[in-house]
Order: C-alpha cells, then structure tokens, then sequence
C-alpha cells in the first residue's frame, strides 16, 4: 500500500469515525445523563436520512432540506421525551429497552407508510461535487472532506456547550446529583428534554449528512446502532471526549481491517474479520479498563 493510499484509507476511516461520534455522542448523552438506554437511537438516523432524501425532493435543495431537517429532528425529539420518555426515568433498564423497541417497531412502520421500501439516492450538493487531487492518479471527494469538517466543528460546539455555558452546567449538574439539582430551582423535566431532543437532533442529522455518500434504504439503522453502542461502552458512558475518541479508533480500525492485505495459508482473512475486530477492541478494552477509556470509575 503505497502512502497515498495510506492517506486516503486513514481519511476514511477517521471520516467514518467522526459521523459515527455524531450519532454515538447523543446516545451516551441520553444515558449518561438520563440514565435511559435508548436503543431506538438508530431508528433517528435512518429517519433523518430519508427527510434528507424526501425534503432534498420537495425543496429543491440539499441544504434548505437539511435545514428543516434539522428543525423537524428537534421538534421529533421533544415530542417523543413528552409523550414516552419523560415516564421512563424512575424505571429499570429493561422497561426502557422495552418501551424504545416498541419505537423502533413503530418508526419501521411509519416509514414504510410514508416513503416505502425501496432503496434511495441523495445527490451530493453542486458547490461540494468533485474531487481534489492527492497524485496524478488519486484524489479525494470535497464532500467526504466537509463532512468530517462539519463533525469536527459539532464536536467543537458540543465542547464548548457543556463545558463552558450555564446550560451545560445545569446539564452536568443534572447528570451529577438530579435532587440536589431539583431543590435548586433547576427544571430537570426541562433539562432532559433538551439533551433527549439534541440527542435526536445529532443522530437525525448525521442521517441527513450521510445520506449522500451512502444509500438510504429501510433498516439502516439497525447496524449503526450496534456499532454505536460499541463506540459508546469503550469511550466511557456519557463521556463526550470519550465517544470522539472511540468513533475514531472503530472508524480506522473497521477501514483498514478492509483494505490491508494478510495472507494466512494464503488466503487474506482481514476483511472477513474486519467486523468482528470492533468487538475484539471493546473485549479489550472493557478487560483492562470496565468503565471504558473515559468512564468515571465505580469504585
């Protein structure tokens, strides 16, 4: 593998990786702070995936559709904390697995309903259309090149909203000890609604920005869900810096395990074992440090 290839796969992988931290970071935040595992996350990236396709139709435009998007995931994620979520907070683990695979049936059906079964295709943007060029005979898509930049800049919002406003010291405070939070003055009920709703809103549109380099097809959330529920145990429950971390060692971990080349009785076994390797890094990671690379400790 000649260097600029090197390049290119470690350009997908990490490209791969910070799409994945969008959709795992609202997972580990509605855990970490709710304390609701939410296995019907998955369901929110494939529905914003099909609004990319669906509003890019109706308005015309990948961007005015994104940006509805993005304004309907929200208002999806408020709905759904008051009507079901905002009943699970007292309850155990498995009543919540419980109620958000009844959601996951539920999205199923509302989808096929609404835009079917078939497989679609959303058209990269104009102004991001074509490549740049690594070497005479590679080069590298804008679009892929936009997409990790627009997950950096998130990463970067999400960062700063936790760590440096007094909406994320609200967050973190609700995450540390709800009653003393509650005695405070501090409306939890409405605190949990907005991290339900920005978990939505991140998974939605990390849909909607995948949408054009990958089909949209129904049940393609199911997949991402357990690839982000490992991107979740290694970082370390609702650790942010943790979720980055992890997305990024799964997306080149899963990249390169599909290209690089090793014969064993002359046949390659990494791309056969590539998909199990995420699971063998959880293993890992799980034996030498239980509450995963970021996690607070238990003890």
């Amino acid at each position: 593998m000649s260097d600029y290839t090197l390049l290119i796969q470690m350009m997908n992988g990490v490209q791969y990786g910070l799409l994945l931290f969008l959709i795992a970071s609202g997972l580990t935040l509605i855990f970490g702070i709710m304390g609701v595992i939410n296995i019907a996350h998955g369901s929110f990236y494939m529905v914003g995936a099909y609004l990319a396709w669906s509003l890019t139709g109706l308005t015309g435009g990948f961007w005015s559709a994104l940006a509805l998007g993005v304004v309907l995931s929200i208002i999806l994620g408020v709905i759904l904390e008051w009507i079901f979520i905002r009943f699970l907070y007292d309850k155990n683990h498995l009543q919540q697995v419980l109620l958000t695979y009844g959601l996951i049936l539920i999205f199923s059906e509302l989808r096929s309903i609404l835009w079917g079964d078939d497989v679609h295709s959303v058209a990269i943007p104009s102004i991001l259309e074509g490549t740049f060029q690594l070497t005479e005979s590679l080069s590298y898509p804008f679009y892929r090149l936009w997409l990790s930049l627009v997950c950096i800049a998130i990463a970067g919002l999400m960062y700063f909203l936790i760590s440096h406003t007094r909406l994320g010291m609200m967050v973190r405070a609700g995450e540390s000890n709800r009653e003393m939070t509650v005695a405070l003055g501090i409306n939890i009920g409405l605190i949990y609604r907005f991290v339900f709703a920005l978990g939505v809103s991140l998974a939605a549109f990390a849909g909607m920005i995948a949408s054009p380099v990958s089909s949209v097809f129904p049940g393609m959330g199911n997949q991402v869900l357990i690839v982000s529920f490992v991107v979740v145990v290694i970082g370390g429950l609702g650790s942010i810096k943790g979720a980055l971390l992890a997305a990024i060692l799964v997306g080149l971990l899963d990249t390169f395990g599909k290209v690089v080349q090793f014969d064993v009785f002359g046949m390659n076994i990494f791309p056969s074992l590539s998909g199990m390797s995420i699971f063998l890094l959880m293993a890992i990671i799980l034996i030498v440090r239980p509450q995963g690379i970021f996690g607070a400790s238990t003890k």
